[in-house]
Parts: structure tokens; C-alpha cells; sequence
């Protein structure tokens, strides 16, 4: 399959959708988002947006089917899999915003929290009601 490439005006449409301040675009900045803990594997995405609800990553992702331009989901990038790297290039989805936890149910050992929540944070949520996971 051929991909698309992030022209100017999709450039324009992710920064409607998201805001500028979560459009990233340059190359130095796109550096962090072009690895993650995998060996030194770096694969650069031609742009990450930072989106904030299930409306704007359903509004990117049908700007990406309909320009055929991959989209890669990614956490914090602290992976070892290299199931975040954007291997074709495209659009990085950055869940970092997404950074809630919901709640912590002790007593059936279950939490809701978003994508974007960082392990030590939700260890540490998890350590003041006296649990925690391995």
C-alpha cells in the first residue's frame, strides 16, 4: 500500500482540530517521538498531535483513513516493543493529555484510568490506598 503524505492543509485541518500548541511539526521536536525504549530503533513521524478527547482522535482518524496517511497511538514512549514507533511514517496520536485516573477499586483489585497515565503516577495513586502492583 502507498501512503499519504502530510500536506500543508492536513497540517492545518490537525491544527483546527487540536490547537497549535499540540500540532507538532519540527524536526527537532518530532525527535521525541521517533523512538522509544526499544534498542536504538527511531523511525520519524511526520507529525505528533496531541489530542485531549475521544472526538478530536476520532476526527484525526478519519483525516488519515480519508488522506490514506498511517496513524500511530502512543503512550508515554517508554515501550520496549516498538509498538509505538511510526514505522511509515505519518501522524503520531500522543495519549499524554489523556492522563486521568478514574477510579481505584481495592477491594475487586480494579482501576480506570486514560492511556496517558504515567506507571509511577498510577503507582503512586495506588500506593495511598495501601496496594500495589508489581
Amino acid at each position: 500500500m502507498e501512503y499519504g503524505k502530510v500536506t500543508e492543509k492536513i497540517l492545518n485541518d490537525l491544527i483546527a482540530i487540536c490547537g497549535a500548541a499540540h500540532v507538532i511539526s519540527s524536526r527537532e521536536l518530532l525527535e521525541n517521538y521517533s523512538h522509544d525504549y526499544t534498542e536504538d530503533l527511531k523511525y520519524y513521524p511526520e507529525v505528533a498531535v496531541k489530542p485531549v478527547t475521544a472526538v478530536e482522535i476520532s476526527k484525526i482518524m478519519l483525516l488519515c483513513n480519508k488522506h490514506h496517511i498511517p496513524a500511530t497511538p502512543r503512550g508515554a514512549g517508554t515501550g520496549l516493543s516498538g509498538g509505538a514507533l511510526p514505522v511509515f511514517g505519518g501522524i503520531i496520536i500522543s495519549m499524554e493529555r489523556f492522563n486521568k485516573i478514574f477510579e481505584i477499586d481495592e477491594w475487586n483489585l480494579q482501576a480506570t484510568v486514560e492511556p496517558g497515565v504515567i506507571n509511577q503516577v498510577f503507582q503512586d495513586a495506588i500506593m495511598e490506598k495501601v496496594c500495589f502492583i508489581p
